[in-house]
């Protein structure tokens, strides 16, 4: 295998034609390149940074069989590799003088790639994360519900899911993951954001999930502020807002957790959420 049979560009409408079918083929473990690529064209190329993103293709006898896509300044995401292919990709990247902060992949893949990526650039690579994939199977409310329901957020909630969204990537180490405003215009656009409110209507916790693309759901940014937490409020909204995926027709409803918090993967686990996969982040470090 060649560097050069990775094919690169910055066009986001060519690499959906070659690579979409592929894509869709594996909806859960595609879910991260599936949502950010519907990200990108409803939002435009910059939504999530400056600089363009590239995507690239490995196609074998006419049939793409991997890819990768890049939103600067973020990590670089993989679907499943090779040792071979991510070899060979590392290598088209460091010749063409990319630079990346780090790598996001299934976990396998991450690693290989990491290693690949130091040897050809000699720069160092440390596991900085690991998360677990998981996929919806049956719903089970937790018990005991806390008093109050779920609300989907409206254009009047924007102030506060701003807020909890920056609160939310401190609390995971990554702030300014991107703009808070632009990210609940995009949940409130298509009711993907929910609040557990108490009963006198004050908002206790959130979860969100991204739009449907190839039948899949991905819930994401569950946040509790850390004075209420540890009385079933991010369980109930999770519930909810999977259960309203579900209910909108979605085959899959996935979710990812970081493996080092046992306390939301045992939360997750006991709504119905089952392990599909491993997948890690790696630092970059000149």
């Amino acid at each position: 295998m060649r560097p050069d049979d990775w094919h690169l560009t910055h066009d986001l409408d060519a690499f959906l034609d070659r690579a979409g079918d592929f894509l869709a083929s594996r909806p859960a473990l595609h879910s991260v390149p599936l949502t950010v690529t519907d990200a990108l064209r409803r939002r435009g190329p910059h939504v999530f940074g400056e600089e363009d993103p590239v995507f690239g293709t490995l196609e074998t006898g006419g049939e793409v069989g991997a890819v990768f896509l890049r939103t600067p300044p973020y990590w670089i995401n993989l679907t499943p590799l090779t040792e071979e292919q991510a070899d060979a990709l590392a290598a088209r990247l460091a010749s063409a003088g990319h630079r990346l902060p780090g790598v996001f992949a299934e976990s396998g893949t991450a690693t290989a790639f990491a290693e690949a990526w130091q040897r050809h650039t000699g720069v160092e690579a440390s596991r900085q994360r690991s998360q677990r994939l998981y996929r919806l199977g049956k719903l089970t409310p937790p018990e005991p519900v806390p008093d109050g329901a779920a609300r989907i957020a409206t254009a009047a909630d924007r102030t506060q899911l701003a807020r909890w969204y920056d609160e939310f990537c401190e609390s995971i180490g990554e702030p300014g993951l991107q703009d808070s405003g632009a990210w609940a215009d995009s949940r409130i656009s298509h009711g993907g954001a929910a609040f557990w409110e108490t009963p006198d209507g004050t908002p206790v916790s959130l979860a969100s999930a991204a739009p449907e693309v190839a039948g899949q759901v991905r819930v994401s940014t569950v946040y509790t502020p850390s004075q209420l937490r540890g009385r079933g409020y991010a369980g109930a909204v999770t519930t909810e807002v999977s259960r309203a995926a579900r209910a909108a027709g979605a085959a899959e409803v996935l979710l990812f957790t970081d493996l080092a918090n046992p306390t939301s993967n045992g939360l997750y686990q006991r709504i119905g959420y089952r392990p599909v996969a491993d997948f890690a982040v790696y630092g970059f470090e000149e």
